[in-house]
Formats: structure tokens, C-alpha cells, sequence
């Protein structure tokens, strides 16, 4: 499920990037660039940055001499709002991302435990019978190992696409910090 929610958040930021690198800056005013930021039903970093900018300079603008946003430089200002508003951007790629990393690295130790515990049911049940055959031994412990298999089934591919999505996350991070800097 997180695997295929950050993928699609991924899809619908580069989508938004190539908005952001070619359209944004054709656009006629700031506004208009914003619309075309925005035209997905959800918000997104990019015209979050617009808006936030836009906010930034509002607040800038009607801050009296006496208060510490007047006191600080415009350029100041909107540099620190932006980047605020860029880290939060890229707190929410990362959002799911530990889950992601913690699911890979911990279910091959689950499926392990898994394995050892029907080992060690197997062998009571051996000791159990007073015999040791293959019939008694081969059942259990195939079925034991199982556990490891679906260990490894789910560790593989959350592994896999968590290194995946940290790819697609630096490449959307570069396109923001880009975009933030022209902005």
C-alpha cells in the first residue's frame, strides 16, 4: 500500500515539476501561474511554494517599522518563508517512507522467527513419537520454512521499492530546490 501510494505521489509531482520548470514561468502573472500549479484536486509543494511566497511578500509589505518583519530585509524575509515552506514539502515525501524501510529490514527476521519456532514445535513432536523418521521430520520443517519464504517475499520487494522511491524523492527534491531558488 505505501509502496504503490508514494508511487503515485511521485507520478503526480513530476507531472507537476514539468509544469513548474516550462509553464510556471510562461504564465502571465504569479497568479496565473499558480492556477496552472494547482490544477490537481490535491495541493502540492510547488504551488504551495507560489502561495507561500505570495503570502510571505503580503505579510512583509503590510508589517509596521516597529514589528521584527519589518525590521528584517525583504529578500530575508521571503528566503527563510520559502525555505520553511520547502522543508515541509519534503517532510511529506518523505511521509511513509520509515514504514516502508522498517517493513524491509524486519520481516526476514519475522519469517525467521517463524521458522524457528516450527522447527523447534517439530522437534517436540519428534521427541514426542519416541522416533525419528523422514515422514515425522520432512513435514514440519517444509512447513516451517514457509515462514521464511513469505519473510523474504515481503522484504525483497519492500526493499526494493523503497530504494525506488528514495530515487524518485531526490529527483523531485532537486526539482523543488531548483524551483525554490528561481522563485
Amino acid at each position: 500500500t505505501v509502496i504503490l501510494a508514494k508511487t503515485w505521489q511521485q507520478r503526480r509531482m513530476r507531472g507537476v515539476a514539468v509544469i513548474a520548470r516550462n509553464d510556471f514561468w510562461r504564465a502571465h502573472s504569479v497568479l496565473d501561474g499558480l492556477r496552472l500549479l494547482n490544477t490537481g484536486r490535491t495541493p502540492n509543494p510547488f504551488g504551495a511554494l507560489v502561495a507561500g511566497g505570495m503570502q510571505a511578500i503580503k505579510q512583509r509589505q503590510t508589517a509596521g517599522s516597529e514589528e521584527m518583519q519589518g525590521k528584517i530585509d525583504a529578500e530575508d524575509w521571503l528566503s527563510s518563508n520559502l525555505r520553511a515552506t520547502l522543508d515541509e514539502g519534503l517532510h511529506e515525501l518523505q511521509r511513509g517512507m520509515s514504514l516502508l524501510a522498517s517493513i524491509g529490514s524486519t520481516a526476514p527476521f519475522v519469517g525467521l522467527f517463524g521458522t524457528v519456532w516450527g522447527i523447534y514445535h517439530a522437534l517436540i513432536a519428534i521427541s514426542a513419537a519416541g522416533q525419528a523418521s523422514i515422514d515425522k521430520v520432512a513435514g514440519p520443517v517444509g512447513e516451517s520454512l514457509v515462514m521464511t519464504a513469505l519473510g523474504l517475499g515481503v522484504a525483497i520487494p519492500a526493499v526494493l521499492g523503497y530504494n525506488a522511491l528514495v530515487r524518485g524523492n531526490k529527483a523531485i527534491q532537486a526539482a523543488l530546490t531548483r524551483f525554490t531558488r528561481d522563485l
